[in-house]
């Protein structure tokens, strides 16, 4: 009788990581380089050098890379998220009316 071996999936319920980027981060990464490509054929139709769209395009793709793996490495999965949320509490809640105490109980 033989034994069957099967791997175990020991990455369940662990966020999804690319190359040091965690989560949404991934999204927002893929995101900004489809806009540099397309800023490039922009640029490109135009008529402008290629070479200096390449360097346009290089320096900000470097700029953009580092800041979502700034925001990444700063905020973790879900703290940027967190903090967009903690931001929307308002800071103090103001009534005129005692009508939505007074029907509270202890």
């Amino acid at each position: 009788m033989q034994t069957s071996v099967y791997q175990i999936n020991k990455g369940i319920n662990k966020p999804v990581q690319f190359k040091g980027l965690k989560a949404q981060y991934i999204w927002y990464l893929g995101g900004a380089l489809l806009a540099l490509l397309v800023l490039f054929a922009i640029l490109f139709i135009c008529g402008v050098n290629t070479f200096i769209c390449l360097g346009i395009i290089l320096a900000l793709g470097a700029c953009v890379v580092s800041y979502v793996y700034k925001l990444s490495n700063k905020y973790g999965e879900y703290g940027m998220l967190r903090n967009m949320a903690k931001r929307s509490i308002p800071a103090t809640v103001k009534s005129y009316s005692r009508k939505e105490f007074t029907g509270l109980k202890k």
